[in-house]
């Protein structure tokens, strides 16, 4: 007949309590060896933890260029005239500058692929995709760098005599 699952149950409860009732205390190597056993099981489950996200961010490195506009407002420098336009590629182009010596900097430490995509390269994408955008609103505008104002040199006035003369005090 069938037994019901609660007595199957009860009955592999019991056949186990006997069963480990029966060991002997485990020596120190056995504790060893199970102990090596479960790391050793371990280590390719933490190797593709490791794997995984590295491969997963070496896509992100090969990201091209042209992917940087896709990151910016394509309208943001329809409206700007070649005046307001100039001081915004100066410093889109300083910004970028910085981010690429970050960028190199933390690829030098261990980890430093990286921290340079975690910490960097979301913002460099999107400063590139700015510069791009503001670089055709300067071509399209016929803009022209003005030229930096030529050093005045100052003249040299003499200072106007002092009401107190030549006297010390």
């Amino acid at each position: 007949m069938h037994r019901f699952r609660g007595e199957e149950r009860k009955a592999s409860i019991r056949t186990r309590a006997a069963a480990l009732a029966n060991l002997k205390p485990l020596g120190v190597y056995q504790r060893l060896m199970i102990a090596r056993v479960s790391v050793l099981a371990a280590l390719p489950r933490a190797a593709a933890m490791l794997v995984v996200p590295l491969l997963l961010l070496s896509g992100c490195a090969n990201m091209s260029d042209n992917v940087s506009a896709a990151f910016a407002d394509p309208a943001k420098y329809e409206l700007w005239d070649c005046k307001q336009l100039e001081p915004e590629r100066r410093r889109l182009a300083v910004r970028t500058a910085e981010l690429q010596g970050l960028m190199a900097k933390a690829e030098t430490g261990a980890a430093g692929p990286v921290v340079a995509e975690l910490a960097y390269r979301n913002e460099y994408v999107a400063v590139r995709g700015q510069a791009h955008y503001a670089d055709e609103a300067w071509r399209r505008g016929n803009c022209r760098e003005t030229p930096p104002a030529a050093a005045v040199p100052a003249t040299a006035t003499p200072a106007p005599p002092s009401k107190a003369g030549g006297a010390v005090y």
